[in-house]
């Protein structure tokens, strides 16, 4: 469970600078990509920061939902529903461990509208090798976590995050193509549901 949770609990403690500026995509413009749709589906490779990868499913439908599917053998999941996430972890039979979504990193692209350019929460924004880079801290709430995210230029899209830990240690979540505007049911986002499937709640 330490890659998933990784995910969901993050802290920089010190955060690179980007020196170069000149090619950076605006953060109005990566704000408009990010409200440009609604739904979107890839497959990941986690890389976490004792070297161990995994990969899986992504789902996001905004607002306020993801779906975090890994590939066996470990077929955990991370659910966010709603103002919750929802951990479940296939070697336990208890209920999902639940947070607030607010205190995770994911929250900064699964509200309904997104306009980073008027965020408190961004810490830097700058070009690296040919990529947008925007680094996200909540200052008032320095534990919850920040977030790397990391942008294709031509064209722009979203192609991996990265969470750094209070410890330096960084775990990556690379993203295949973004598919966008796919129809998914509610159920796949609930956390009651979910219990159900597993056999978590009768």
């Amino acid at each position: 469970m330490k890659h998933i949770r990784l995910i969901l609990s993050a802290l920089a403690l010190f955060l690179p600078s980007l020196s170069a500026r000149a090619a950076e995509v605006s953060l109005a413009d990566i704000s408009t990509y990010l409200n440009s749709f609604a739904s979107a589906e890839a497959r990941f490779v986690q890389t976490n920061s004792d070297g161990t990868t995994a990969t899986g499913r992504l789902i996001l439908q905004r607002p306020y939902r993801a779906r975090f599917e890994y590939d066996p053998p470990d077929r955990n999941l991370v659910l966010a529903s709603g103002r919750m996430v929802a951990i479940f972890d296939t070697k336990s039979n208890q209920p999902p461990e639940q947070y607030p979504l607010t205190r995770t990193p994911l929250n900064l692209i699964l509200g309904p509208k997104i306009d980073l350019a008027r965020s408190d929460m961004i810490f830097d924004h700058g070009e690296f090798a040919g990529q947008t880079h925007v680094i996200a801290l909540d200052k008032k709430h320095p534990d919850y976590g920040t977030i790397e995210l990391i942008f294709s230029e031509d064209p722009l899209a979203l192609t991996e995050w990265i969470i750094t830990d209070d410890m330096g240690g960084q775990t990556s979540v690379k993203l295949a193509t973004l598919w966008r505007g796919g129809v998914y049911p509610d159920d796949m986002f609930s956390i009651d549901a979910e219990s159900v499937r597993r056999g978590l709640k009768n």
